[in-house]
């Protein structure tokens, strides 16, 4: 069996607070095979962001490992770990300077990792805003003069810049309405065919995850309570909080609606 891209070994992350230590995350251990998305699916306070972080290298794990192509992760993440796993986020307003042009932030990124040569960066920027479908001449706009489905295609562009493996999404459409996220989630298809990568889409929608990932993970308070294929979890889901979770989507097909009545009729049984 090949290498998982990535792999979580028993990693656990606690917090101290006032009322004394929290443990965000327990015990957690899963992988993520190259070229898949597994969507991390859970309400909210559920561990899912927490999880991110950490394989962000934003927080060390209080317990556990996390290894990159079978090299354990250190908990100070060198650059080349930066670039070979980016992050998404939900509001690209938050990272995106504001008093930096689009083409500026997303030069910047081949600036720090020092990819292509010097005098195509600014060539390469444009061929980067092309490939998440904008003009190539909104280089020179400003986040502000951008819709919120477009910030985030160029937050998506500046991943790509770094040329990463890895790309964290973290909630990246839950802000958008429902025609763009629609269309966001097509070109992150789109793209990952395109460029063969490997996502972590992190959501408290699972009606968003069935049209992007191959396996769901599902966190409750912290803890990993189902893994399965998407298919799996649509169909089938072992675990009651899954079943819960699934009973709250939205009906889109028939069977969805056959689906949500037997959880119910099992839920009812249960009691």
């Amino acid at each position: 069996m090949s290498t998982p891209l990535l792999a979580l070994d028993a990693v656990s992350k606690d917090f101290d607070t006032p009322s004394g230590k929290l443990r965000a995350v327990d015990s957690v251990t899963f992988d993520v095979r190259e070229g898949e998305c597994l969507a991390i699916v859970g309400e909210s306070g559920s561990g899912k962001s927490t999880l991110a972080n950490m394989v962000l290298g934003i927080y060390g794990p209080t317990e556990g490992d996390i290894r990159y192509r079978g090299d354990l992760l250190p908990a100070k993440r060198e650059l080349v770990h930066r670039q070979a796993i980016q992050l998404v986020q939900q509001n690209p307003m938050s990272s995106l300077n504001p008093r930096r042009s689009i083409g500026a932030s997303l030069r910047l990124a081949l600036d720090v990792h020092d990819i292509g040569e010097k005098s195509q960066r600014w060539q390469r920027v444009g061929e980067l805003l092309e490939e998440v479908g904008l003009p190539g001449d909104y280089r020179s706009r400003s986040p502000a003069s951008l819709s919120g489905g477009q910030r985030q295609r160029v937050a998506i562009a500046r991943a790509l810049a770094c040329q990463s493996n890895l790309v964290v999404l973290d909630e990246p459409t839950s802000a958008l309405d429902v025609l763009v996220q629609a269309r966001v989630l097509k070109l992150l298809n789109d793209l990952r065919a395109a460029r063969g990568l490997t996502y972590i889409f992190i959501t408290h929608d699972l009606s968003v995850v069935r049209n992007i990932a191959e396996r769901v993970a599902v966190f409750e308070a912290g803890k990993l309570v189902e893994l399965n294929s998407t298919e799996k979890i649509f169909a089938d889901p072992d675990h009651p909080y899954t079943r819960r979770l699934i009973a709250a989507v939205p009906v889109v097909t028939k069977e969805e609606e056959e689906l949500r009545a037997r959880l119910a009729r099992n839920t009812h049984e249960n009691r």
